[in-house]
């Protein structure tokens, strides 16, 4: 059995002068990614490997999940694949995952991570908001051979602020 762990980076800032890839989070961001994070490592098991895109954003939301789940550094990894929007380098990337991690965890952009949820998933979500948190529960054994799974898990940040 497989489980995927997906976070969507939180909430960048479009106020500095910078590459899109350079783009940093802004407070409602840093703020979205404390919570979350803090949320789900209380309620989830740590996943066993960590994957973030480069990109500023995701990296610095990743570096929160990363705390919380107590994920060491040898178990967290950047790849600029995952600095993808259409989803194909995703999908290569979560295939390619070593199979002895039964858990694991990917960091990265829309509209990629929505619509890889919707298709490895059993329920359709229309957006994966900033700093939204997905698990997928996988009966395969190897990630190669992973489809359709279960979505057993959906935490946004509008859920924790009620």
């Amino acid at each position: 059995m497989k489980t995927l762990y997906m976070a969507r980076h939180a909430k960048s800032s479009w106020k500095h002068d910078v590459i899109d890839h350079q783009r940093p989070l802004k407070g409602r961001g840093t703020r979205d990614a404390a919570l979350v994070s803090a949320y789900v490592a209380e309620n989830h098991l740590a996943p066993e490997i960590m994957i973030s895109s480069d990109a500023t954003r995701a990296l610095t939301t990743a570096k929160f999940f990363k705390g919380a789940f107590e994920v060491s550094d040898e178990d967290f990894i950047t790849n600029n694949q995952l600095y993808d929007f259409s989803g194909q380098n995703v999908m290569s990337t979560i295939k390619n995952i070593d199979d002895t991690y039964s858990r694991a965890m990917i960091v990265g952009h829309n509209h990629a991570f929505t619509s890889i949820a919707n298709m490895l998933g059993n329920q359709y979500i229309d957006n994966v908001p900033t700093c939204g948190f997905v698990i997928i529960e996988f009966e395969e054994d190897a990630w190669n051979d992973i489809s359709t799974g279960k979505t057993v898990t959906m935490v946004f940040p509008r859920h924790l602020k009620q």
